[in-house]
């Protein structure tokens, strides 16, 4: 897959394959390319030459199968909390209010459910972005850096949740982009690495941690020391 901003490549030679339940991690430095592929991969974007395809179908626009989670949260701030949640069900025609409490209850948003985006923290907000893209029930799901902005003990925080979700869903297929190598190997069953100046895939590489998981399990695992030392040597 390729695509250039005017005269500028952006991405050159991309090709991966996703397996289905898997969550894969894209780790690479700011400006190679990560979000424009992800873009891409949502239908949002067209490519200049190759395909994205799910099961064989080529990703023409925006699907229903896929939902995205977006790094600056993208909450409507004249809707609150349920409604901001409620938002992609009613959009397909779709009404479940069932759905939105349990989605609340899950991610710890029972108690803010009538407060407007302005009135929460940004680990709520993304909470709130995190359920609004559940609430669909995907079949993918693309996640674009949406911890980075976040605090550190937040981050970790929003980590175990995501950790808990995969556990509990494993139905789901994730792409998750990041620049953290940490956050890649806590939560990808894969790692690609990719460079810039176009963006390339440089390695990917298996996650031998098995889960559940956590960070410090992580971080104590006889694999995680040369997994680490393997993606940061290829992004250098």
């Amino acid at each position: 897959m390729g695509h250039a901003f005017g005269q500028r490549p952006v991405l050159d030679g991309v090709t991966f394959a996703v397996a289905s339940h898997e969550l894969l991690c894209i780790v690479g430095q700011s400006g190679c390319g990560k979000t424009t592929l992800l873009r891409i991969m949502a239908g949002l974007l067209t490519p200049d030459s190759g395909a994205v395809r799910i099961d064989g179908e080529p990703v023409a626009g925006p699907s229903r199968r896929v939902a995205m989670v977006f790094q600056h949260f993208g909450l409507f701030p004249w809707k609150s909390v349920r409604a901001n949640i409620a938002y992609g069900l009613a959009n397909r025609g779709r009404r479940d209010p069932e759905r939105v409490e349990a989605l609340m209850r899950t991610m710890g948003l029972s108690d803010a459910a009538d407060r407007y985006p302005r009135q929460l923290s940004g680990g709520m907000r993304q909470r709130v972005g995190l359920a609004r893209a559940l609430a669909v029930d995907p079949e993918v799901l693309l996640m674009d850096e949406p911890f980075g902005s976040l605090d550190a003990i937040t981050r970790e925080q929003l980590q175990d949740e995501l950790l808990r979700i995969w556990e509990r869903d494993p139905a789901i297929t994730g792409v998750f982009i990041t620049h953290d190598i940490d956050e890649a190997i806590l939560l990808g069953d894969r790692v690609i690495a990719m460079g810039a100046n176009p963006g390339r895939v440089c390695r990917e590489l298996a996650v031998p941690i098995p889960r559940p998981r956590t960070a410090l399990g992580v971080r104590g695992h006889a694999a995680y020391p040369a997994l680490r030392a393997e993606i940061w040597e290829a992004l250098r």
